[in-house]
């Protein structure tokens, strides 16, 4: 789809693909979440409470054990190989006077949306978040970002972004009705129809209010994603350079 030229002619086919894998990524996502390997599983069955949950994710052996430990005292196995944590390890952190539980989640790996390693799970647990914390290798930053940002757009989380600005009404009759507050290039009618017709939506109000694209608009008419805060955890700082850690200094939401 990358490579397909953008124009009238492919507009309406476009809407139509992305509108299928959207539909066949929640499919999955629902047959998972029922299934034995997909369920939240053994110790990752962890309650809410507190004011709010934060939970820890990255690649293995990144150091979330350790930060879980320092910032609650709640003992998480350390050791000198990965996938050393294999559930969902909670703890309480207390900060003027707000009780915030924070989870250390295992280790995710490249394929995790797909069901490589607990990944599924992982991720599910994630969605009931309401802050995210990426903790990275401080010496492979960007890489680790662009893989566990991925996994999670896949899993239907979108980190640090706000739902687009997209009135859907269905009604029972009048057709397909779009309106605009602004101008939308990277959204036509046609793309509108052909993603409302996949989802057998025939008759709706549209009023698009933001400069939204295709898959901002799928975002929409699924109505399950979650719009979450994140921020990005350097470990390991003292294996890079100074020069190195003023460029990563300068991405926002690092700390």
């Amino acid at each position: 789809m990358e490579k397909t030229q953008k124009n009238k002619a492919t507009n309406f086919h476009m809407g139509i693909l992305k509108a299928k894998l959207a539909k066949l990524k929640r499919e999955m996502i629902d047959s998972s979440s029922k299934g034995k390997s997909g369920g939240t599983g053994e110790g990752f069955e962890v309650t809410k409470s507190g004011d709010a949950r934060v939970g820890m994710i990255g690649f293995p052996s990144v150091g979330k054990s350790t930060l879980l430990t320092r910032l609650t005292g709640t003992f998480s196995k350390i050791a000198a190989y990965e996938f050393t944590t294999l559930t969902c390890i909670p703890g309480v952190l207390m900060h003027k006077g707000t009780k915030i539980q924070l989870l250390d989640l295992p280790g995710i790996i490249e394929g995790a949306k797909d069901g490589k390693g607990r990944g599924r799970q992982v991720i599910a647990v994630a969605r009931t978040c309401n802050l995210i914390v990426l903790v990275l290798d401080a010496t492979r930053p960007m890489q680790h970002k662009k893989i566990i940002e991925h996994e999670l757009e896949g899993f239907g989380i979108r980190l640090n972004k706000t739902p687009p600005d997209i009135i859907l009404k269905k009604k029972e009759k009048g057709g397909i009705i779009v309106t605009r507050n602004c101008e939308t290039p990277r959204l036509d009618d046609d793309s509108v129809r052909a993603i409302l017709k996949e989802y057998r939506i025939v008759n709706a109000d549209v009023c698009i209010k933001c400069d939204a694209t295709e898959d901002d608009f799928i975002d929409i008419v699924e109505g399950n994603r979650k719009y979450i805060p994140c921020l990005y955890a350097l470990n390991k700082i003292d294996a890079i350079t100074m020069e190195e850690l003023d460029v990563l200094d300068r991405i926002k939401h690092y700390v």
